[in-house]
Parts: C-alpha cells; structure tokens; sequence
C-alpha cells in the first residue's frame, strides 16, 4: 500500500512565530550599589543570612544594601522567615533608591560539588521576577563572591545566564494570545569581566537557542510536527549553518535499499512516510583528529501499535514527546553549528516515523530484519523506540565514527528506577562514561550509570530469531540497552541515554530541553577549540 502525505496542519493548527528572548549581558565590577534599573537581585547562601545579636548582617553587601534601605531588608528577611534556602527568593518595591525592587533569591548552602545547577535555578528565579513586574532590566550578584576561583566564576556566570535565559522563554505558539518577553538586558555584578567571560556568554546564548529549539521541537503536537517536518527543521538548520553543516535525507525507498528492515517495520502503519535524517558537521578549517555520532530516536508519536497504550499511566497523550532524543541531536547541531569546533566532526542521525495501527502495520509476533542481517521477533509493537534505533545506530556505524552517544525516551522502567529528574546511562565503556558524565556535570544536568547485566539476555532470546524487542519486564532500561548493543560495531565506543524520565518538565508542563547542553559539553570536550 503506497504512503499518503497527511496534512502536516490537520485540525486547522498552524504555530505562530514569537519572538525569542534576547538579552544583553554585560559583565561589571563596578560598585553594586550605584546600579540604577528595575531589579537588584542577589544570590544568598544559608550563611550570608547571618546576623548579630543587633538584627544586622554580617555580610558585608548585605549590610550595606540593609543600610540603604533603613534596615527594610533585615525587617522582611525575619517577618517572611527568609534563610536563604535554596529557591526561596523574597522581592521588595522600594522607590527613590535608583533601583525598583530589590530580591533576595536562595542558593542553600551555595557550591557543593562539580555542578552549578543551584545558580541555574537562580537565573530562573530572576526571570520569573522580572516576568511578574514586567521589567526591561536587572542587575544579578551573589552576596559572596570572594574566595571563588576564575574558573568558578566563570561556571557560575555561565549558569546563572543560562537560567535567565531559559527562564524568560515562554512558547506561546499554539496560544491564542501572547505576550513578549520584556527583559531586555542583565548586568553581572562581581563575577569577572573581559574577553573571556564575554565569549562565554556567548557560548552559553548559542546552547540556549538550541535548548530552545530542542523544547520547541518536543511540545509541537503530532499533527503538526510530522515525520517529514522533522526532516525540513533538519534541512533548515543545514541551511542556516551551511558552512559547517550538510543534510541528507533518506526517504523510504532509499531505506529500502539499505536493507534497514527494523526502522522500516515500525513506521510501515502510518500515513505519513518515514524520513531518515542524517545531518553532518565539518569544522570550518583544520584537520579532524576524531569523528562522532549523536543519534537520537525520532517517533513524533508513538500509540503503541496493536500493543496499545492503554490506561491512566501510559502517557499515550505525551506520546508526541517520545522524539526527545532527535530533538537533543537536532538542538545540539543548531548549538554546534553557531559554536563551530575545531577538530571534530559529529554525524547527528534520527530515523524519524510514527508508530500507529492500520492494516499494513507491524503485528506481535511478525520478524524483522535489520541492516546488519539480525533478525528480530517483535513480541511488543510497543517496544518500537529500539527497533528503530537499531538500524540508526548500525548507520552511524557505517561512518566511521569512534565514538556515538545515542538518546532515547525509550523505556518506562528507567523512568521508574530514577524518577523524573535523572536520565539513566548504559556504556561498555568506562572511559566514555567518565566523558560523558564530566559533561552533565558543567552542563547541570543529571545522569545515572546503570549496569548492562550480561546475564538478563537470556530472556532476549528467541526460539525463531535471535533475539525478541523485550525481555523479562523486571531491569527492562537494562535489557533495552543489551538490545541497542547488539547493532553497534565493537570498535565503536558507544553510550546510551535513556531520557524518558526528564524529557517532559512535569512541573510547568513543558518540555525540559534535556540533553542538548550535555551533548554540546561532550562534542566540545573532544574537539580542539
């Protein structure tokens, strides 16, 4: 039966073109006081909370700020029982001083460890104040600052723009009404200044609008973000970015001839045809010392097939998210396209389709073959995400890459095992764990190594194939990794990600973004800029 273009449009939606923030960061040393503006926002430990047997702070910024205000900062701090805990935050309208309000945002005991994700959440907080009063401007310092390293500085500036930067971000396209983002400009106070720091914020603006782009990608509804649109932002980013990035894309027939039989299976029930997307990044100038590959599963929407979800916790009505992982592969192209690493090229793979039910679809019990010649017995047509996998990574393979870290909201059980915060990680590969981990950590965002149990492939195999697409439904993220192994080159370093957890901010019922800061991390950790 021939495939049948639907309407991309069908329900009449089309999504509207909003405005992107753009904010003006500049870095300043300058005396914090002086700043004239909408709000003065300053980052508190527990510690700088401190006061005397007189009611007053002990840090020195908080008691002076305390001293400009006639003492209304320590008044409200103890009336509202502010402690500086981490996300509390406390705002106050002040006339006549320079500045229209002055906030106090929580940061808990401050910098623990590795990661910056508390000055993230700081960024986001100042953005949600400047949201509420409409403000065009804001100054942003931490109560104490001294004692931080260059580099720590750096860090933190990097998240706390992070933070704003996302944290003014509304999409609004599917809205009847909107409005704009009214903050315009963030000076930084006490955190470095020059070349340096400002190539940073530069850095961190071009990972925001892949960010961007990546939780524009994941709330699009299914009936307007199809197969074949998927494939059209692949080929817009390629334009954009046409002096570092190609595309190519693979149409049915074309998958057809290389034999991938197991993608093919799952999108063989829609109307909409499959795209297999295959972008490439080559460094402007120089020589490439390493190749890698970002592969991420691509269903823009997944019913199940005959093994339908059903049933209040199967999230069928999220399932339009189950393409998280392209959209991570295709925000960190749109990120790395801006950046422009030297040394390094990247391949960034989707076998992108759908998983619905018709009479020409994949049934339980049918067998399909791959592109390495492995056959599988599909026992679940709801364990599709893998199927297509399979064939992307035995593609990203075919290359040459050394190294591939694949994405995937790929299975309920990793979702289970580390909630909804923490992406579950499988790798044969110490070495590739400790990169990709070390690049979490700067990015802020959360990974968990899980064991690729050698054992449980027993209940992978198959009486009539060699293997089944699921096992025993007891360590299933486990299982699904052996399953991925089994069509990645020995050669090849790989790492999976089994995002299904933080896909989807539960939360602010939005799209996290998950991954692609991670992604950029890892790409530049291997390249020679």
């Amino acid at each position: 039966m021939a495939h049948v273009v639907s309407k991309s449009t069908l329900g009449l939606t089309h999504p509207a073109q909003i405005d992107h923030p753009k904010i003006c960061f500049a870095a300043k040393e300058t005396d914090l006081l002086q700043w004239k503006g909408d709000i003065l926002a300053v980052g508190v430990t527990e510690k700088d909370m401190t006061k005397d047997s007189n009611s007053k702070f002990q840090n020195l910024i908080l008691e002076k700020l305390d001293s400009k205000l006639g003492g209304l900062l320590s008044k409200v701090s103890i009336e509202e029982d502010f402690a500086g805990k981490a996300e509390q935050l406390t705002v106050i309208r002040v006339a006549s001083l320079g500045f229209k309000r002055v906030s106090l945002i929580g940061l808990g005991k401050g910098l623990t460890g590795p990661s910056t994700s508390g000055y993230h959440v700081f960024g986001e907080s100042v953005a949600v104040i400047a949201k509420a009063s409409q403000a065009n401007n804001a100054a942003i310092a931490l109560a104490s600052s001294e004692g931080l390293t260059p580099e720590l500085k750096l860090a933190i500036a990097s998240a706390i723009a992070k933070g704003t930067l996302l944290g003014t971000y509304e999409d609004n396209r599917f809205k009847s009404e909107s409005k704009k983002p009214s903050l315009k400009s963030v000076d930084i106070f006490g955190l470095g200044d020059g070349p340096k720091l400002e190539n940073k914020l530069k850095y961190i603006e071009d990972i925001c609008s892949g960010v961007i782009l990546g939780k524009e990608l994941v709330n699009s509804p299914a009936n307007v973000l199809t197969p074949g649109v998927l494939a059209e932002e692949a080929e817009k980013i390629a334009a954009a970015y046409s002096d570092v990035l190609t595309a190519k894309i693979l149409d049915e027939e074309q998958c057809k001839e290389l034999k991938m039989g197991s993608y093919l299976g799952v999108a063989a029930a829609s109307a909409n045809p499959p795209k297999f997307i295959h972008l490439c990044y080559k460094p402007p100038s120089g020589s490439i010392k390493t190749k890698l590959a970002l592969v991420g599963k691509g269903l823009t929407f997944d019913s199940g097939g005959y093994n339908i979800k059903i049933g209040p916790v199967c999230s069928i009505e999220r399932m339009k998210g189950d393409m998280g992982g392209s959209a991570a592969v295709l925000g960190a192209a749109k990120a790395l396209g801006q950046i422009k690493p030297l040394g390094v090229e990247v391949h960034f793979i989707v076998a992108a389709c759908e998983n619905m039910i018709s009479g020409t679809g994949m049934r339980p019990g049918d067998i399909v073959t791959a592109s390495n010649g492995k056959t599988i017995e599909v026992n679940n047509t709801d364990a599709e995400g893998r199927l297509t996998l399979a064939d992307a990574l035995v593609y990203a393979c075919n290359q040459g890459v050394h190294k591939i870290v694949d994405l995937a909201t790929l299975t309920g059980a990793c979702r289970v095992a580390l909630g909804l915060s923490i992406a579950g990680i499988f790798t044969p590969s110490d070495e590739l764990c400790k990169e990709v981990v070390a690049a979490s950590e700067v990015a802020g965002e959360k990974l968990w190594r899980l064991p690729m149990e050698e054992s449980y492939w027993e209940s992978m195999k198959s009486g009539v194939a060699d293997m089944v697409n699921t096992g025993s439904p007891q360590g299933g993220s486990i299982t699904a990794a052996l399953f991925l192994k089994q069509f990645v080159d020995e050669k090849v370093e790989w790492l999976h990600i089994d995002m299904a957890g933080p896909v989807w901010d539960v939360k602010k019922k939005d799209a996290s973004g998950f991954g692609i800061p991670t992604l950029v991390e890892w790409v530049m950790s291997n390249s020679a800029s």
